[in-house]
């Protein structure tokens, strides 16, 4: 069964962190991109980042940048986002997403395996 299993959400303060995790199983973890996107309240779900299989690759959202770190451990199939530095507009449900394409790491088309989501509320 493929599946994608996030975890790490909650409530946190403004200026503060939090790391998200993302389980994988059923499919070869070490050949897909791995991804994180987000919905806010009555937005549209949008791009966070990505690393590519090897993790020599990393993409991340302007709003993000700086902020955000996104790393995999190909081992124990798993991907992790590292949230510093919260800010209010980071609340949302964050979803882990899994590609076994090339190229065009931004958009939801690209990826066929997704998780459920977690909830992240940053108070301000």
């Amino acid at each position: 069964q493929v599946l994608l299993v996030e975890s790490g959400g909650g409530l946190v303060e403004a200026g503060n962190s939090l790391r998200l995790s993302c389980a994988a199983s059923g499919f070869t973890f070490g050949r897909h991109t791995m991804a994180w996107f987000r919905q806010a309240p009555g937005k549209d779900r949008e791009f966070v980042s990505a690393v590519t299989w090897s993790g020599g690759l990393t993409f991340y959202a302007d709003s993000v940048k700086g902020r955000f770190t996104i790393f995999r451990d190909n081992a124990n199939n798993t991907v992790h986002l590292e949230m510093d530095s919260l800010k209010s507009e980071d609340t949302g449900v964050y979803y882990c997403a899994a590609s076994d394409r090339w190229g065009s790491f931004g958009y939801e088309r690209t990826y066929d395996i997704w998780g459920q989501g977690t909830q992240v509320t940053v108070s301000p």
